[in-house]
């Protein structure tokens, strides 16, 4: 059953929005408990480790900016790109120093490089065709300094599939102003298109809206040789928090992907660990 009749089916009354509209003025009560400063100091450390100090950042599909907030205060120059504007009014509101601009990961063009660019929270799962992802990596390769790393997370095919325990999460978050907003988000697996559908149902003080976001899961396997036709130098592939190797049942990794230095060759086959 295609997405929009089957969340019709379920939500008839509620309006159906499209893909992070509505759902911005909800979203950071939602995902309050969202380990943000935990990714950003798992990034970081990476990157420490690796002998590097970004100072300036690129967050792609930054949302509300609650992925940017945490570099901010890190002491990081921050510039938050995503394709929702209603998104970007929140994040503008949130961190009213930070720069954010709208535009798609497809094709977006800044005319600047960063030292480190990140896309959080599985965002490059709702691209849902490997071309896009493909001409994504591109974009931010473009837009990285030499030697700079661009970190993402994805929901691997086996966690697109398999998303949450009994296919939905419900429950009630409390707004800033002290009002509940109850939100049941369901989730369906559809074999024949290899999608993974969450239909994201919400009610704040009576009025209900749904949105339908479709995500399709990539494993390290996919990711090689996007990687490697984008340009990046090398790259590795982790999981949180300790960044050990994905296996078979890993629902979600993380990639760090390093942009070559000049004249420094890509990878003939599989990247090497760093």
């Amino acid at each position: 059953m295609p997405a929009a009749i089957l969340s019709c089916a379920r939500y008839s009354g509620a309006v159906q929005r499209p893909p992070f509209t509505a759902l911005a003025s909800v979203y950071d009560a939602i995902m309050a408990d969202i380990e943000y400063d935990a990714w950003a100091d798992f990034v970081l450390d990476y990157l420490r480790a690796e002998g590097e100090v970004p100072r300036s950042m690129l967050d792609l599909a930054c949302g509300t900016g609650a992925s940017s907030g945490p570099f901010v205060t890190r002491g990081l120059e921050v510039t938050g790109l995503d394709a929702s504007g209603n998104m970007l009014k929140v994040a503008a509101e949130k961190l009213p120093g930070v720069r954010f601009v709208q535009g798609d990961l497809r094709h977006f063009e800044l005319g600047e490089q960063f030292d480190l660019i990140t896309c959080l929270f599985d965002s490059l799962n709702n691209l849902t065709e490997a071309h896009e992802l493909g001409q994504a990596l591109s974009r931010a390769r473009a837009h990285l300094k030499p030697g700079g790393v661009l970190v993402f997370d994805v929901n691997s095919r086996l966690g697109v599939r398999e998303l949450w325990e009994d296919d939905a999460i419900e429950g009630l978050a409390t707004m800033p102003d002290g009002r509940e907003v109850h939100y049941h988000w369901s989730h369906h697996y559809d074999p024949g298109r290899d999608l993974g559908i969450v239909q994201a149902f919400c009610r704040l003080e009576g009025e209900e809206f749904v949105e339908v976001h479709e995500e399709r899961g990539y494993d390290p396997a996919d990711l090689e040789p996007l990687l490697r036709a984008a340009g990046f130098g090398r790259w590795q592939f982790g999981e949180f928090p300790d960044y050990a190797a994905p296996e078979a049942d890993t629902a979600r990794f993380w990639t760090f992907a390093h942009n070559a230095w000049p004249g420094e060759g890509l990878p003939a086959a599989g990247p090497e660990a760093a």
